[in-house]
């Protein structure tokens, strides 16, 4: 078994109103190793575009941990990936409960192997679909995750 942490530190500034459309969103997440993230809500609720908001830290996460979860099963497969991209997308809306939640995540991977290590389209879907079978975030969460490689 594994734990894992983090600080989420949100303060009012003094003087500041703490009314629903006016109060600051922007706060800071920061890790065991010292990595401080700066966060908000997202634009749509009040919050600063320019930082990182928690939808869009979900959707990194799953596509983070299926990615590394590919590398690892590619690795021990003897497959030499050169690299792998992705741009993940989710949505954000009414789940079937009306709670607003992320409904669906699409992972999009781009992945390079070395010359003449190319798999074929069946034995890509089979890297994918082990990796997303053992991705620890993807199994964590209910939103419909797709697999989509380019």
């Amino acid at each position: 078994m594994s734990e894992y942490g983090a600080t989420v530190a949100w303060h009012l500034k003094p003087g500041a109103s703490f009314d629903y459309e006016h109060f600051n969103r922007e706060h800071e997440w920061t890790f065991a190793g010292g990595e401080v993230v700066q966060a908000s809500a997202s634009p749509e609720y009040f919050g600063c575009g320019n930082r990182v908001n928690p939808d869009e830290a979900v959707i990194a996460a799953t596509s983070s941990c299926h990615m590394l979860t590919f590398l690892s099963i590619a690795a021990k497969q003897g497959l030499k990936v050169l690299s792998y991209i992705d741009q993940p997308a989710g949505t954000v809306e009414k789940a079937g409960d009306g709670h607003m939640a992320i409904t669906r995540i699409v992972l999009r991977p781009r992945v390079v192997f070395d010359d003449g290590q190319e798999p074929d389209a069946a034995a890509m879907d089979k890297l994918h679909a082990s990796a997303h079978r053992n991705c620890f975030v993807a199994n964590s969460l209910k939103a419909e995750i797709s697999i989509e490689p380019i």
